[in-house]
């Protein structure tokens, strides 16, 4: 059962846990109860968006290619001129304090979020944040639902398109959402459960919230990554698949060769590949998108990840 039966199934469609209305949440330094958990309405964050973000798997006590994740925060926040405050030490001490202080040790998601921090008066420049970052790390127990897996995911593109790097180059985990937002507004609106995006050139890139692949006669093709998020679950993919011997490509592909798919996935940090069954009312392979090489890659993904947190 999802956390409410009423809201439509997302590729982050999570199963309810009690659990989750007693978390404490860190914020700059302090373990706050979820329900006194706040930021200042002056934050630069919540005022424009002004921030970088990660989102990490725990399994078994240890968080997934953790390296990966702060390689990524660190150098698109030295992109943008924010300085995190904390040494790379110092901020996975921070979720460890957060992760044994919650209790947790498997299946639980961590969104982990650094601001530019307070502003001095509520207007865009950089120089008004003047107090040091703001970080905050949210922690849930959040376990996919098992629908995700069942049923596939079905997609609508949208009319939304990726953008140009020199307007907001997408490989910024930025706050500044608004982009996707409104392709997951779009494709809400056309019965779909996320959106499929473009990129610039009308070349099938990714969604608006996960990477997207397909599997075309036992070959794996997925985006240039030009325009999209450089996923780190995307990343290992690619990387499995080449070590496995698994025909891969990172290419541009329009809709007509999604459409004629015999396999396509989506793949993020929190459902790791989840099988897309659907893109504009066509069916996708056989089998809800699954297929062969599908369920080759969550074998080898599901080892890799044991491997790894052990």
């Amino acid at each position: 059962m999802t956390s409410d039966d009423t809201q439509p199934e997302t590729t982050h469609s999570a199963e309810d846990d009690p659990r989750n209305r007693d978390i404490l949440i860190y914020v700059d330094g302090a373990l706050k109860h979820r329900d006194e958990a706040k930021v200042s309405v002056y934050d630069s964050g919540f005022m424009l968006g002004d921030g970088m973000w990660e989102g990490l798997r725990l399994y078994n006590g240890k968080w997934a290619f953790l390296d990966d994740h702060m390689d990524r925060l660190y150098d698109s926040c030295k992109a943008v001129a924010l300085d995190i405050g904390l040494s790379r030490t110092e901020l996975v001490a921070a979720l460890e304090e957060t992760r044994l202080a919650n209790e947790m040790t498997h299946d639980v998601h961590c969104r982990l979020m650094v601001t530019r921090g307070v502003k001095v008066r509520p207007f865009q420049h950089p120089s008004l944040s003047r107090s040091g970052p703001t970080i905050v790390i949210i922690m849930e127990h959040s376990k996919p639902v098992d629908t995700l897996q069942s049923k596939g995911i079905r997609l609508a593109t949208v009319p939304q398109v990726r953008g140009l790097p020199m307007s907001q180059d997408a490989k910024y985990n930025s706050h500044s959402k608004l982009n996707c937002v409104i392709a997951c507004l779009q494709a809400e609106q056309a019965g779909a459960d996320e959106g499929l995006m473009l990129d610039p050139h009308g070349f099938v890139n990714t969604t608006n919230a996960c990477n997207f692949f397909i599997v075309r006669k036992g070959e794996v093709w997925t985006s240039t990554g030009d325009y999209c998020m450089n996923g780190v679950t995307r990343r290992k993919v690619i990387e499995l698949c080449r070590q496995d011997g698994i025909p891969v490509f990172e290419r541009n592909y329009s809709l007509v060769d999604a459409y004629g798919a015999d396999e396509a996935f989506l793949t993020g940090t929190f459902g790791a590949q989840t099988p897309v069954a659907e893109i504009d009312g066509r069916s996708i392979g056989t089998d809800g998108g699954r297929g062969p090489v599908f369920a080759r890659i969550r074998t080898l993904y599901k080892a890799l990840v044991a491997e790894t947190t052990q």
